[in-house]
């Protein structure tokens, strides 16, 4: 009698991923981060020595400033992590490390009980990481509980790292970058080639309600990609899978979860949109919002993509011999091109990309399509638009 098919389930879709990685690493090709993903990391320490900062074996400090700008010691070993030699044709390729980033709830305790389940079987080396963002009472201790239970299913390197949590963008938008700067120096650190993510099909769903909400535009629209991060380290197994079949799979197989209260606040968005909007929306509307929901985000990433790509084409056509925008020939591009032009334009000055709305580059575009000698745009970060001789340049101000 096989598995039950909640745990076949996801054993299924993290074998799907372990292939993949394993397909890449005897590629001649490593993937490549997408347009959209996140910037990457800098570097750690030497493999073999203790983690930076770690009060006790298995347990990192970090702060997204570190992880963003590397450590003293990181600078002073740039060759640690440099790529191995192509293996020759008769040699096997190392072993890749995957880790699992867990914060002991059901989505990512059904993740890493299915990594340790398959990597083993694939020939591929499973860790884990469970990032303490100090927000609650106890939460060290939490994260401690949380390793241990990562290295009973067999996973190794397992840590445990905490964070300091900022206030930029907010409580929620702080707390996911730190762990992101925590995950990106983890990879770092253990030579990991990947990180997977129990980010489930009803997570999808919410990031596409939250982007509509915001009005950001067809790539707001488009959720969590499966692969994303510098070099494709972020994969998301469950974007196919449901919360349910996540716990399902925790309970049948006995593990322990925990339910971080956050997740039920009202105080958070997506805490309201879980257990408040997403329901309404079921009511009215009927079973099978989540399915579209998530159906809605793939449609829209393949839109997506395929303008982005046009916009980076373009781009090399709209500037002069110096490289600056030039307004007649933005003009002439069709407006979804255009403002991507833009907002990566504004990115590249500064703007950081998460406080960069559609309303900004809607201003800015203005400065294009109608101009009647406006003043200076201010946008996030600092950065500033403003037309000058038929040019646009965008630069911090």
């Amino acid at each position: 009698m096989g598995p039950h098919p909640a745990v076949a389930a996801i054993r299924l879709a993290v074998r799907r991923v372990l292939h993949d990685i394993l397909d890449e690493q005897l590629s001649p090709h490593p993937a490549q981060p997408a347009a959209h993903a996140r910037p990457g990391p800098l570097a750690a320490q030497l493999p073999g020595q203790p983690p930076l900062g770690a009060s006790k074996p298995g347990r990192v400090r970090a702060t997204a400033a570190q992880a963003a700008h590397g450590s003293p010691a990181a600078h002073a070993a740039p060759a640690a992590h440099a790529a191995p030699d192509t293996p020759a044709p008769h040699e096997r390729p190392p072993s890749p490390l995957v880790l699992v980033a867990c914060s002991g709830g059901a989505d990512s305790m059904a993740l890493a009980s299915a990594l340790a389940f398959e990597a083993p079987r694939l020939g591929v080396r499973a860790g884990g990481v469970t990032v303490d963002h100090g927000l609650q009472a106890g939460s060290e201790m939490r994260a401690d509980e949380v390793a241990q239970r990562l290295r009973a299913l067999g996973l190794d390197p397992v840590e445990a790292v905490a964070v300091t949590v900022g206030r930029d963008g907010g409580p929620e938008a702080a707390a996911r970058d730190a762990r992101y700067a925590a995950l990106d120096a983890a990879v770092e650190r253990h030579g990991a080639h990947a990180v997977l993510l129990g980010h489930t099909r009803d997570d999808q769903a919410e990031t596409v309600l939250l982007g509509l909400a915001r009005g950001s535009g067809i790539r707001s629209l488009s959720g969590m990609a499966a692969v994303s991060g510098a070099g494709g380290r972020y994969r998301r197994p469950f974007l196919h899978i449901d919360r349910q079949t996540a716990r399902k799979a925790c309970m049948v197989q006995s593990l322990p979860v925990w339910d971080d209260p956050h997740n039920t606040d009202p105080a958070y968005t997506r805490s309201r949109l879980r257990h408040e909007g997403l329901p309404a929306l079921e009511k009215a509307l009927g079973k099978g919002v989540v399915e579209a929901l998530a159906r809605t985000a793939q449609l829209s990433r393949d839109d997506a993509d395929a303008l982005d790509a046009w916009a980076g084409q373009a781009e090399a056509t709209v500037r002069d011999d110096a490289g600056r925008l030039e307004c007649a020939k933005l003009y002439a591009l069709p407006p979804a091109v255009r403002r991507r032009i833009l907002r990566r334009a504004a990115i590249d000055a500064g703007a950081p990309a998460g406080s960069l709305f559609a309303r900004h580059i809607e201003e800015v575009d203005r400065l294009i399509t109608g101009w009647r000698g406006q003043k200076a745009i201010n946008l996030p970060g600092r950065v500033v638009a403003q037309r000058q001789g038929g040019r646009l340049v965008i630069r911090q101000g």
